[in-house]
């Protein structure tokens, strides 16, 4: 690379002076302003593309700095990896980072390996820092993870949020530790053996602090998203706005040595371009990787079900390694809580959970009743490893008023229910931070904008956000800083409580990294077959090469069940049966044999 980032826009130390380097295209002059050197001025000189350069000698890392556009008030850089005063106030040079500081020798982990595990860093522990999750990074790793996704990171307004509000991109926020500790938990994690995914936010910009739109034409506000002005990526001036937000994936990967992004709600960039933003975005990262000499990934959120997200860039795709399957979540959500609020109405018959499981979408052009329209695309030819499913995500429980996780809505004997399906479906898993010990303590949506008029604007807009999602109850504060304390995870040394269930996770994950039937990404090896009108999932899943196939045995039924167990041919062993202990199911099967599954009975068979 010809720089330490793809596109070399900062402010970057040499031997005895620093290059800076900004996008203002319609500014005649732009000043790097000095606070600590009483507010000196330097010029930068405009090179024909709408950057502005300047080589400072005798300054370096640790310099406090700020642009001014055509002699306005100081701000803060577009690039900037460093905010010691917050979004408001000057950026930082930070020091080039050390070569040989992410885990030499590291390759990554393949597409059809990752298992995701996903953390709020504020809330992960007491001290909500990227230091304080290295620490966890064993007991992550020993549960049979093999990727930490982190919630966005992005510099945003206030210390306290759940990160989609950033308004400085390359800067890691400067509460859980900033740039460097952002770059050692990297390290660590890749020493431990854990890839990391970072979330990113590229269809709008947070509310308070954003500079940009002084800079250049990032915004087109004749256009709406639900977040705001939608970010102008097919207007005039819109090839600066896509090389920002391009080179600001490679960033990622090149500068912190992340594995791979979440590209948040992409649904919400609008993009009328040739080639899409996101199709740009999956091509830049994914060329990184043999570039570096390691795994590298690219993985959408959208609600749209539309299989381009995931298909080949030559075939018209977008080209992204996967996108994450809401329909999976909401399908087994309904069946075992019996919620139909919001987009739950379209959800609860037994068979689209089952047809989930088989073919990726729930809705693939069928009718919603939620959306008042045909929802979705044909998803059956689309390879398992190409979805993200989840049993519960930072959005499924968070977007609750009262943040309630699954473990408060559902019976203690449904949890390991939900996670088998998910973790032995032939998707990609993906766990909530503290989910695997049935974590009670709720994850709530909370904010801490210093602008009180717009934490004002906050607290009523979650209660309407809420009421539009089917909810009634009472909105906590989120400016309240209450609302934040009561979403940590802090257990105190030595708690026990949720061993045996983070066990039978641990088992899970086992199963599916070891045995070769539930390994196997591939839907063509997987069916499901319903015994009669009850709600049993029994899924076959046939090993490759010939190997012993499985069958997983999911009831979603509240009471006990007596049936024909509907097995494929063979004697069956059970290598998982989560029941109580006078209900387990017998040592050996045949097909048709005669069983009593207990409610939410759930056993992973072995064909003997």
């Amino acid at each position: 690379m010809r720089d330490r980032t793809p596109l070399g826009l900062g402010a970057f130390p040499g031997p005895g002076h620093v290059s800076f380097a900004v996008w203002a295209p319609e500014a005649r002059r732009v000043d790097v302003v000095l606070p600590a050197d009483g507010g000196r001025r330097l010029t930068l000189e405009p090179d024909g593309d709408g950057i502005h350069r300047l080589v400072a000698a005798g300054l370096g890392p640790g310099t406090e700095y700020a642009f001014s556009l055509d002699g306005g008030p100081p701000r803060p850089d577009p690039c900037s990896r460093r905010q010691a005063r917050g979004v408001h106030g000057p950026s930082v040079v930070v020091a080039p980072p050390p070569r040989d500081d992410l885990a030499e020798g590291w390759r990554g982990v393949r597409l059809d390996d990752l298992v995701f595990y996903e953390v709020h860093v504020g809330t992960a522990t007491a001290e909500g820092t990227f230091a304080a999750l290295e620490r966890q990074l064993p007991r992550i790793r020993d549960l049979g993870i093999t990727a930490l996704e982190l919630m966005p990171v992005a510099e945003w307004a206030g210390p306290r949020g759940w990160g989609y509000d950033g308004v400085l991109l390359y800067c890691p926020h400067a509460a859980y530790g900033g740039y460097g500790a952002l770059r050692r938990l990297v390290a660590a994690a890749h020493r431990a053996g854990l890839a990391v995914f970072l979330d990113v936010v590229y269809n709008h910009f947070g509310p308070e602090g954003n500079y940009l739109p002084e800079f250049g034409p990032y915004l087109d506000p004749a256009r709406k998203t639900p977040w705001g002005a939608a970010v102008n990526f097919d207007g005039p001036g819109s090839a600066g706005v896509r090389r920002h937000v391009v080179d600001n994936a490679r960033y990622w990967i090149a500068e912190h040595g992340i594995d791979g992004l979440r590209l948040d709600a992409i649904h919400g960039i609008v993009d009328g371009s040739p080639v899409h933003v996101v199709a740009e975005i999956a091509a830049a990262v994914q060329e990184l990787g043999p570039q570096l000499g390691r795994e590298v990934h690219v993985v959408a959120e959208s609600d749209l079900n539309d299989v381009k997200v995931v298909s080949p860039r030559g075939e018209g795709g977008w080209g992204c390694d996967a996108q994450w399957n809401d329909d999976f979540r909401h399908a087994l959500h309904a069946c075992l809580t019996g919620e139909r609020q919001g987009i739950l109405a379209d959800f609860g018959r037994f068979e689209q959970l089952a047809r989930a499981m088989r073919e990726g979408f729930a809705f693939q052009g069928d009718y919603s009743v939620f959306r008042g329209d045909r929802h979705g695309t044909d998803s059956r030819r689309i390879p398992p490893r190409r979805f993200v499913v989840f049993c519960q995500n930072h959005d499924q429980v968070g977007n609750r008023p009262r943040g309630e996780r699954l473990a408060s809505l559902v019976p203690p004997e449904a949890l390991p229910l939900a996670a088998g399906l998910a973790i032995l479906s032939p998707y990609l898993p993906l766990l909530f931070m503290g989910e695997e010990r049935g974590e009670v303590r709720p994850f709530l949506f909370f904010t801490s904008f210093p602008d009180e008029d717009l934490g004002r604007a906050v607290r009523a807009g979650r209660t309407a956000d809420c009421r539009a999602l089917g909810f009634d109850d009472e909105v906590p504060d989120p400016q309240d800083e209450a609302t934040f304390r009561a979403s940590v995870l802090d257990p105190p040394a030595g708690e026990v409580a949720g061993a045996a269930l983070a066990e039978t996770y641990r088992r899970l994950l086992e199963l599916r990294r070891e045995h070769p039937a539930l390994r196997c990404l591939d839907r063509g090896m997987a069916h499901e077959m319903r015994p009669g009108a009850i709600d049993v999932l029994v899924v076959h899943r046939r090993a490759p090469d010939g190997g012993p196939d499985a069958v997983v045995v999911a009831s979603l039924e509240g009471e006990r069940t007596p049936l024909a167990l509907p097995l494929p041919d063979g004697r069956w062993t059970a290598l998982l049966d989560c029941a109580a202990e006078g209900a387990r199911l017998p040592q050996e099967l045949v097909p048709h044999s005669k069983v009593t599954l207990a409610p939410y009975h759930f056993a992973v068979l072995r064909r003997a």
